[in-house]
């Protein structure tokens, strides 16, 4: 089979609850068959609404965390002493390692007298490839707490290509990390277009004003979709008028719209469950959006 042109579309946002996830469904179901990834990896939910039937699943290597040998320690405190995370407990001389608090400097084990204590590979989740209504899709789950979330973002959008080019499919749809951290700049690097869901909202534009500079950094075209556009107009007048001034698509606004909750509800997208004026501003918004891609 002839190589084809594969695009990615992630969509992000400032913070979480923004109303991304709902619309990455949604845009599958308009646009499907597509590879749809949830690189939202520290709180994962795009699953919730397209119901995948997993067919790969893989461990995922979290951090090293400390562990005491009970055997080789002498109780001789060195590593409470050192520990600047408090992840070094003791009871009755009997010493332990807390591997929430512990950050895996290696501190204790580095200055361990009788070399008791080891630096391990944590369970750090797992990650799946499934199948979907609307096609293939890569996905994963963080161990709460866990780390290297930009890692594992790497590896779900790594084997989003792979279905892509194995199932002959010419767009990816990424549901992105929210904020600015170490996984939204995983899930954007590289990605062809970013569209940014925001609120209107003094908080929101100020979230949407710094996403938008993580997206310039790294030179990546975008749009603005602002959600529950109908709560504050005036707000969302000032960021269309923000937006055409930076020169980015403004893809619209969708108005509040019980429906959307419903859909969620019982695990669908909005435009799957619904005719109200949410699905017909997503589908608008797509339509916009796709003559970019």
């Amino acid at each position: 089979m002839p190589d084809r042109i594969i695009k990615e579309l992630v969509v992000i946002s400032g913070k979480g609850g923004t109303g991304k996830t709902s619309v990455v469904a949604s845009f599958a179901a308009l646009a499907g068959p597509v590879v749809t990834a949830d690189c939202d990896v520290d709180a994962a939910g795009l699953h919730l609404l397209l119901d995948p039937k997993i067919e790969q699943r893989e461990p995922f290597p979290g951090g090293l965390k400390a562990a005491i040998d009970a055997e080789k320690c002498t109780s001789c405190g060195k590593c409470l002493e050192l520990c600047r995370f408090g992840a070094v407990q003791a009871a009755k001389s009997i010493y332990s390692i807390d591997e929430i608090a512990c950050e895996g400097c290696g501190v204790c084990a580095y200055f361990c007298p009788e070399d008791a204590i080891s630096l391990e590979v944590e369970d750090g989740g797992e990650w799946f490839v499934s199948s979907t209504r609307f096609g293939p899709m890569s996905h994963a789950r963080l161990k709460a707490g866990g780390e290297n979330s930009g890692k594992l973002v790497t590896i779900v959008r790594r084997e989003a290509r792979r279905l892509a080019v194995e199932n002959g499919l010419g767009l990816i749809l990424s549901d992105g990390s929210p904020g600015i951290g170490c996984p939204v700049i995983a899930s954007v690097t590289g990605a062809d277009f970013a569209l940014i869901v925001t609120e209107p909202s003094a908080s929101g534009f100020h979230d949407l004003e710094r996403v938008i500079d993580l997206a310039n950094h790294f030179d990546i075209e975008t749009a603005i979709l602002v959600n529950k556009c109908d709560i504050n107009k005036e707000m969302t007048e000032n960021i269309e008028r923000f937006a055409r001034e930076k020169g980015l698509l403004f893809a619209g606004g969708v108005r509040y719209d019980e429906s959307v909750t419903g859909a969620q509800m019982v695990g669908k997208s909005t435009i799957e469950s619904s005719r109200g004026p949410a699905a017909r501003d997503i589908r608008l918004a797509w339509e916009r959006i796709a003559e970019k891609l």
